[in-house]
């Protein structure tokens, strides 16, 4: 992405302290960027040894609509047990399945525990 300074001709900007920077309109994101369609991100797996956690719940979304939080940990999804998962494989199942019926309990003390342990 390139630093460009756009500048509208016609405006008087000799006020102003410091430089009038005008930022390209809205695109949108390209095709490449996948969309959520589950409604929720998660976080976690085996390595982290404290399991899987939604990190983010879309508002509006049926995840939302289904009383999904940010700290639940999922314990299972469709009787599949998330608590010592990769996360890639949790990633894996949860993208292909058709229906998805989640078991979680609200548990932001590891959740926390386990944003503390990422490095970004």
């Amino acid at each position: 992405m390139s630093n460009r300074v756009y500048v509208d001709p016609k405006g008087n900007y000799d006020d102003y302290q410091y430089p009038v920077v005008f930022l390209p309109p809205y695109e949108n994101p390209p095709a490449w960027i996948p969309v959520q369609e589950l409604g929720f991100n998660i976080r976690g797996g085996k390595a982290s040894q404290l399991g899987i956690f939604i990190s983010k719940v879309i508002p509006d979304s049926d995840a939302d609509h289904a009383g999904l939080q940010e700290g639940d940990q999922v314990l299972a999804v469709n009787d599949i047990d998330f608590q010592d998962i990769e996360h890639s494989k949790a990633v894996e199942i949860l993208k292909s399945a058709k229906e998805i019926t989640m078991r979680v309990r609200y548990f932001p003390y590891n959740f926390h525990r386990q944003k503390e342990r990422t490095v970004h």
